[in-house]
Parts: C-alpha cells; sequence; structure tokens
C-alpha cells in the first residue's frame, strides 16, 4: 500500500518540515502520496505535485478545513501516515491514530524497515528501536533527523477529495502571531539564543538581536528565559519547545539542561557563552567561552562589523 505524508502549508506553499517528512517516507515506499488538507490552498496543492518522489497529492477544500483542527482532519487506506514532529503534526497524528484504534509512534530519527523505527527517549539521552505489529503505522517524524528533498523536480497528479463534514467538537477562536522578518526558527540554518542569564527581556532585544542582525540568524530561547517572560513562547527550543539542528547554535546565558540539550544538540556547530565554567552546555558546545555575555557579546558584534 501508498504511504501517505499530512502536508504542512499556508495555503500558498509547503513548509519544508514536509520535504524532511516526505524523505522519511521515501524509505517505506516508492508510492509515497501527500495530504494538502485546507481553504483555497490550490497553490500549496501544486507546490506539493512539484515535491521530488512524491507520486499523487490529495487535495481537501472546505472552509472547516482552514486551521487544520484535529478533529477534521482523518485519513485511512494506506500502510503508513506520517506527519512532520510539529505543533500542527502532534495535535492530529494522535487523534488519527486513536480513530484507527493503533499505537502512534513519535518522533522518528531513522526507518529500520516497514514496521521498525528509530526514536529518542530520556530527553534524547537514549535511542530506542519500535517494532510496531499494527497493520497501519501513524508516525511523527523529527524533521531534524532526515534531510529533505528537494521542493522541485517532481510531477505529481492532484487528486480533489471530498472534505468530511465539519465535526462541530471544535472551532477556531483566533491565533496571535508575533510578526519577524527573521528566518523562522526550525527552519534557520543560524540560531542564536539567550537563557535565564540574559536576566531580561530588553537584554534580548539590547544585546542578542545585534549578533542575530549580523548572523543573519533566528533568535531563540531556552524554557527558563520563556517562562519568565523574556521572550514569546514560541522562541522556546527544547524538548518542549522546538527541535532544530542548525549549521550553527549560538548559546547565550544558558546553562544546558537536559530539556534544552534535546532540543539542539544535533545542531552541526555549538557555540556557547557562560559565565560559569562548570555549565552543561560546555559538554556539548563545539567552541566555549567563559565570561560576562554582556561583556563578550557587544565585543563579537564589533567584530564581526570588521
Amino acid at each position: 500500500m501508498a504511504v501517505l505524508v499530512v502536508a504542512e502549508h499556508d495555503s500558498k506553499s509547503v513548509r519544508k518540515a514536509t520535504l524532511n517528512a516526505v524523505a522519511a517516507a521515501q524509505k517505506l515506499g516508492s508510492d509515497i502520496h501527500v495530504l494538502i488538507a485546507g481553504h483555497e490552498a490550490g497553490a500549496a496543492a501544486k507546490a506539493a505535485a512539484q515535491i521530488a518522489g512524491v507520486a499523487k497529492v490529495l487535495h481537501a477544500d472546505a472552509p472547516q478545513l482552514r486551521d487544520f483542527l484535529a478533529e477534521n482532519v482523518a485519513a485511512k487506506n494506506y500502510s503508513h501516515l506520517l506527519a512532520p514532529s510539529t505543533s500542527n503534526g502532534k495535535n492530529v497524528m494522535p487523534r488519527v491514530a486513536a480513530l484507527l484504534d493503533v499505537q502512534q509512534i513519535s518522533d522518528i530519527v531513522a526507518v529500520e524497515g516497514a514496521d521498525s523505527f528509530v526514536r529518542p527517549i530520556y530527553a534524547g539521552n537514549a535511542l530506542a528501536t519500535v517494532k510496531s505489529r499494527d497493520p497501519l503505522k501513524v508516525i511523527t517524524v523529527r524533521t531534524t533527523a532526515f534531510d529533505a528533498v528537494a521542493a522541485a523536480g517532481g510531477d505529481a497528479a492532484v487528486e480533489k477529495l471530498a472534505a468530511p463534514a465539519d465535526s462541530g467538537l471544535s472551532s477556531f477562536v483566533g491565533r496571535e502571531l508575533s510578526k519577524s522578518e527573521r528566518p523562522e526558527l526550525t527552519a534557520a540554518k543560524i540560531i542564536v539564543s539567550g537563557g535565564r542569564g540574559m536576566a531580561s527581556g530588553e537584554n534580548f532585544t539590547k544585546v542578542l538581536e545585534p549578533l542575530a542582525d549580523r548572523l543573519g540568524a533566528a533568535m531563540g530561547a531556552s524554557r527558563a528565559a520563556v517562562d519568565a517572560g523574556f521572550v514569546p513562547n514560541d522562541w522556546q527550543v527544547g524538548q518542549t519547545g522546538k527541535i532544530v539542528a542548525p549549521d550553527l547554535y549560538v548559546a547565550v546565558g544558558i546553562s544546558g539542561a537536559i530539556q534544552h540539550l534535546a532540543g539542539m544538540k544535533d545542531s552541526r556547530v555549538i557555540v556557547a557563552i557562560n559565565k560559569d565554567e562548570e555549565a552543561p552546555i560546555f559538554q556539548v558546545a563545539d567552541y566555549g567561552v567563559v565570561g560576562d555575555l554582556f561583556q563578550i557579546v557587544p565585543t563579537l558584534v564589533e567584530e564581526l562589523k570588521k
């Protein structure tokens, strides 16, 4: 049977996380279908048809699918259902698994076979190989573990589906979005993150933003900084936040709690700046600077201007 990938999209384009999920799906079979569920999302369906390796795009279009509520999205008749391990994927796939009466296999980082998968446990400190006997596997994919497939080069057919009726079990109330010209956190090649050591949200603006601007980086934060109200929730990097693996991750004033390390330790190069030389962050850092971040970061910004 075919493998279905539930796409992340903004109605106009397909998000990069979907390309990583397709890469995981390719390890399960060659007949890969992509589901675009939304409203007035024809442009996203066309973009999905161009993804390398996709055989068919299923396009379900209806007003009740606009906000991708879990209660209105479901799928069957496939051997495997995959979605990126993002906020949407974590919302929809558990409900799909429950409706199909199968277990969900969460956050896989490798495919060992059609029924065997590797996923992190204990905040990423160990890897477990999971073998499922369910006839249909419902899976979320850790996007940082799979290289994205090409967004162009494919020529898949687009098949329109009749959208399901509104379940009436939930309704969309509103969304508060933080607008930024910076790269999206999960797709950024460079990330500058701050922790409790930043002491205030004002210091994120005064100290870290100039560094992020010079590097063309996205900005992130530890859970401690988010819980303290320094920055918005969607900046959080970690086990309960966003999982990232940029080319360069700069951790400023972050001690390196297990929760945070689980979300960024796969970064290609990690630079840590912290006044505590015993901070756990230095155990995973490729480069470490011990000292006062309020002196080191402005000096680094000045050096980058040269």
